[in-house]
């Protein structure tokens, strides 16, 4: 009887200890893409267009990979991505970003920060980036980025996926 009621006791401190873990704990897993609203000039878009889907990893040992994909891509005519026309090309690039490199999580800044290898958008390979959280619970991630990839600003809105 006191084996089972220190285990429930034991069991009650380790829940209220989770509960209580640090703000960065809460961003490592997988995430999906809910939104990425972009504001440039006081107008709001969906960054990606409609029905993007995306993902985002952020992983125990500070790396990180996102993707970003805009629904209704059209498929090349030549049926080979490297000679796509310019109207295939620039949909695609439009539509679409990925990313990999490193990342930091600055709980009293509200800021993550990305070190980005390599990006489908080249200008931002081997640069750092902040991204201002706004929300950051076991469920849900929001933060704000100052440099979106289409210009303006952007809330991009994530849910956890495991």
């Amino acid at each position: 009887m006191l084996a089972r009621i220190l285990s429930t006791a034991a069991a009650s401190i380790m829940l209220s200890v989770a509960a209580q873990a640090a703000p960065g704990d809460n961003l490592r897993g997988t995430w999906m893409l809910v939104s990425s609203i972009m504001e440039r000039d006081g107008v709001k878009t969906d960054q990606f267009g409609a029905g993007a889907k995306g993902m985002m990893i952020l992983d125990g040992e500070g790396r990180f990979m996102l993707t970003i994909v805009g629904q209704g891509l059209p498929k090349f005519v030549s049926n080979n991505r490297a000679t796509g026309t310019p109207a295939e090309n620039q949909a695609v690039v439009t539509k679409s970003i990925a990313m990999f490199g490193t990342y930091a999580y600055l709980p009293s800044d509200k800021t993550i920060t990305l070190k980005i290898d390599l990006a489908t958008f080249p200008n931002w390979n081997s640069t750092e980036q902040n991204r201002l959280v706004i929300k950051a619970t076991r469920e849900e991630l929001q933060y704000k980025t100052a440099q979106a990839s289409g210009g303006g600003t952007a809330i991009v809105t994530w849910k956890r996926a495991d």
